[in-house]
């Protein structure tokens, strides 16, 4: 199915650049700490940038948790379910995910860019317009989105399946 390949590809650049981030924020956490204890001048543009960084490796984190489906539940009512209820609930719940994140996190975090640049808000010692660094919001939005959509297609197809082996 041409979304499995698209969710793996999407899985793979969303890991590599998670690894890529979380490699830039070690680096600057270290740095930090070298620079205030051994050269006794902390470096300021370090300190913003693990902290945009760490916004950026935990929505990441997060959106590729959604694709993992590995995020927070609690399975107790999917677990009384017969496999047929069980395909019909996770439906539901990424139907639910689709609309949050679409409704909060994309549609939140495209205002959230809008106002920060109409208001040409800069970070403090970086001098970058804040909403460069929060264009992660909508970019793990839409991939959670797709994510949840990709979910959706499965569980249908598997009633589709159900179906045509019934006939």
């Amino acid at each position: 199915m041409i979304f499995t390949r698209i969710k793996q590809a999407v899985d793979r650049v969303i890991a590599a650049f998670s690894v890529a981030v979380m490699i830039a924020l070690v680096i600057c956490v270290v740095w930090q700490v070298f620079s205030r204890y051994v050269l006794n001048q902390p470096s300021t543009l370090t300190d913003e940038l693990a902290r945009f960084l760490m916004i950026w490796v935990g929505l990441l984190g997060a959106a590729y948790t959604v694709g993992a489906q590995r995020h927070l539940a609690i399975d107790l009512l999917a677990m009384t379910l017969k496999p047929q209820k069980q395909r019909v609930l996770s439906i539901l719940i990424n139907l639910l995910i689709f609309i949050f994140s679409g409704a909060v996190i994309v549609s939140g975090g495209v205002k959230l860019i809008e106002k920060t640049l109409a208001t040409s808000q800069v970070s403090a010692a970086m001098q970058i317009p804040m909403g460069y660094v929060y264009l992660i919001l909508p970019l793990s939005g839409i991939i959670m989105m797709f994510y949840a959509l990709c979910f959706i297609v499965n569980g249908l197809g598997g009633f589709r399946h159900k179906q045509e082996g019934a006939n």
